[in-house]
């Protein structure tokens, strides 16, 4: 049974070998649920990007206009049907809590209709919890990233790694290391989650962060972030927000 599983996975070469010497279990069956091949198909359009922008976020003009550009140049990339991945720097959406970061990169998922997953980074403090487990401990257990493309059902999803200035003291090194390796197009097509034991192809996944300030935030991983400052909000325009787009949605 297992090997008719194997079979009908079209796992790529390595590890359907990897898989055919393994009984069957909760490794085997999770490998199995991975989406190897299943991709979601990016909507490719500008002008419907633009109007959820606008329809879910007031005002913050120069923060959407980066973002449609970021998106016009992901949208030509994926016209041009290249089989290369999308090499362009990581946003980093940089304010206080309660600028609309999250809601932003949820936007962003939406105008491409791809899934999100949340990666909460505040209080993180051990790298394992990203990179996951091996499995000779008692407790193993994939990690947080292979988790949220599990999740997800697709190999392309928008993850948002969300607070990564709010590490837990003392761990900040370890766990950038991992963050450097997730966001670094040289090495995330071949990730590697301890509790898989093989390497992962992370490349087509669209990575945003946030972060409260960019002080925490060692040097190598904000050499792939793009950062884009949000602006805080008046209290005039706080109204606005809580008239027209938060209560809307609360009574619905």
């Amino acid at each position: 049974t297992l090997q008719q599983k194997i079979l009908q996975a079209h796992l790529p070469k390595d590890v359907e070998e990897k898989l055919a010497t393994e009984k069957p279990s909760t490794y085997t069956d999770f490998v199995l649920t991975l989406p190897f091949n299943k991709i979601s198909q990016d909507i490719l359009d500008i002008q419907r990007a633009k109007q959820i922008l606008d329809k879910n976020h007031y005002g913050l003009e120069q923060v959407k206009a980066r973002i449609l550009e970021y998106l016009s140049v992901l949208i030509l990339h994926r016209r041009q049907e290249s089989q290369t991945p999308f090499h362009a720097p990581v946003l980093l959406l940089v304010g206080l809590v309660g600028t609309g970061k999250t809601s932003l990169a949820s936007s962003i998922a939406e105008a491409l209709g791809r899934p999100m997953e949340r990666i909460p980074f505040g209080g993180l403090g051990d790298p394992n919890q990203l990179r996951g487990t091996s499995r000779v401990q008692p407790d193993a257990e994939p990690g947080l990233v292979i988790k949220a493309v599990l999740t997800s059902g697709c190999k392309n999803p928008v993850i948002l790694l969300d607070e990564i200035d709010r590490i837990a003291e003392g761990k900040v090194t370890d766990v950038m290391g991992v963050l450097v390796e997730l966001l670094d197009p040289a090495q995330n097509h071949a990730f590697t989650d301890h509790y898989l034991d093989f390497p992962f192809d992370l490349s087509q996944v669209l990575f945003i962060a946030t972060a409260n300030n960019t002080g925490n935030i060692a040097t190598a991983v904000m050499d792939r972030l793009e950062p884009i400052q949000m602006p805080s909000y008046s209290d005039g325009e706080k109204l606005v927000i809580a008239k027209n787009y938060l209560l809307p949605k609360a009574i619905k």
